[in-house]
């Protein structure tokens, strides 16, 4: 009896091998045909039999599964994630057996994976198709999760199509990470035009340093970009009306970094968006006393001051960047533009007025004012085409002041230089 019982044990475990086998090839075949939809038939079949089969037969399920739910890529992410998952298994499986047949293939075809996602998602972007360049991103984070830059791309892309409630995800599942995104972008200086210029990365940047038409470069570091994830998420919350959800995201990121400046701007910018101007000020004089010597922090307070109408706040800024660092060509330009924004006022009286003596003595007076303000706005405008000489804005303004301000010659040499801008773009 003991030794009939051996035999239909025995026989049944033949039977399951068999079958293992069977669904095996089957699914193996129709993946070489392209047919997928069989071949993951054929491995749920088998997948109730595979508990019992040995580590070869095992990392060949696991490979088969792994290759059958990718398909071609063109697929959901819960597909993408199964055969990663399958993948992953596959190579554990081996791993532990000390056998690596599929291990290289594996890494190949996650390799390819990850290079055919990617470029998708960089098409989409450049397509403007930016909901699907964000599945794309957040596909490419699945594949890859120490990768936590496609996930931020993902956050971004999905704000920029105003999917706050995709960006607000990924962007508190980036907070939760703890992502930072610190890394250097990389410049060198263009012989030709005298510029300097960012490179997409470091390996372009010094094939250029190689060939000649680039030089002095220079490797400078981003920022944190942990106070922009949660600024973003109480942004989204203001969008969503959530006020009260905007501050509690921005008062949690602070209590944890106290000393991070750029949470504290951040958490003005959210003031500001509020309304909230006075705690809005006492946030930028907080700002200014931890960092006065920060030429950019000064540069950027210039610039939410303008934002909020404080010109006289913003000027103060804006000239204090220049004096930390005179070649921020930034400033200089944000100040003629806000030197200018004093021209509208002047215009709409000037249109007001009637043809009675006062009114055109004080016309007269409102022309003087607007040629001083002309005037002291060519200075910033000289230099910004100075240090960035492509300015195309800052030429086509300077050649309308030389002619409003009867500066024919250099009317002439400006205009001469913007046509060949514009030849040039």
């Amino acid at each position: 009896m003991k030794k009939q019982i051996v035999v239909a044990l025995a026989l049944l475990v033949s039977t399951i091998s068999f079958a293992q086998k069977s669904e095996l090839k089957a699914a193996e075949k129709a993946i070489k045909s392209g047919n997928y939809a069989d071949a993951k038939s054929a491995i749920q079949s088998a997948e109730s039999l595979i508990g019992s089969a040995d580590a070869k037969t095992k990392a060949k399920f696991y490979f088969l599964k792994g290759k059958a739910f990718y398909a071609t890529g063109t697929v959901s992410n819960e597909d993408i994630e199964t055969a990663i998952e399958s993948f992953d298994k596959a190579k554990e499986v081996e791993a532990q057996a000390g056998k690596l047949k599929y291990t290289q293939d594996i890494n190949t075809i996650k390799g390819e994976m990850l290079n055919s996602v990617l470029t998708t998602a960089q098409t989409d972007l450049q397509n403007k198709e930016y909901m699907k360049s964000s599945a794309n991103f957040e596909k490419a984070y699945k594949m890859s999760p120490s990768d936590t830059l496609y996930l931020y791309y993902a956050a971004s892309t999905a704000v920029t199509a105003q999917d706050y409630v995709t960006s607000l995800k990924y962007y508190e599942e980036l907070r939760d990470l703890g992502y930072e995104g610190r890394g250097f972008q990389y410049y060198a200086l263009n012989k030709e035009t005298g510029e300097e210029e960012l490179f997409d990365n470091k390996v372009l940047r010094d094939a250029s340093l190689k060939g000649g038409s680039h030089i002095a470069p220079k490797d400078k570091p981003t920022p944190s970009k942990s106070a922009e994830i949660v600024k973003n998420i109480a942004l989204i919350h203001i969008t969503n009306g959530d006020n009260e959800k905007a501050l509690a995201a921005m008062k949690e990121a602070r209590d944890q970094n106290p000393d991070d400046l750029g949470l504290l701007i951040s958490e003005a910018n959210v003031q500001l968006k509020m309304g909230n101007r006075d705690r809005f000020k006492e946030l930028m004089q907080e700002a200014t006393q931890k960092d006065p010597n920060n030429a950019e922090l000064q540069y950027n307070l210039g610039v939410i001051a303008a934002e909020a109408g404080e010109n006289d706040s913003a000027r103060k800024y804006y000239e204090k960047a220049i004096s930390l660092d005179p070649s921020y060509t930034d400033a200089y330009n944000n100040m003629a533009v806000l030197i200018l924004s004093g021209e509208k006022s002047i215009v709409e009286e000037m249109n007001s007025l009637g043809t009675s003596s006062a009114d055109n003595k004080r016309y007269d007076e409102l022309r003087a004012e607007r040629q001083k303000l002309y005037e002291s706005a060519i200075p910033f405008l000289e230099t910004t085409l100075k240090l960035k000489p492509k300015n195309i804005q800052a030429a086509q303004t300077l050649m309308n002041i030389y002619s409003a301000t009867a500066q024919t010659d250099k009317f002439k040499a400006m205009k001469a230089r913007v046509e060949e801008l514009e030849a040039g773009n």
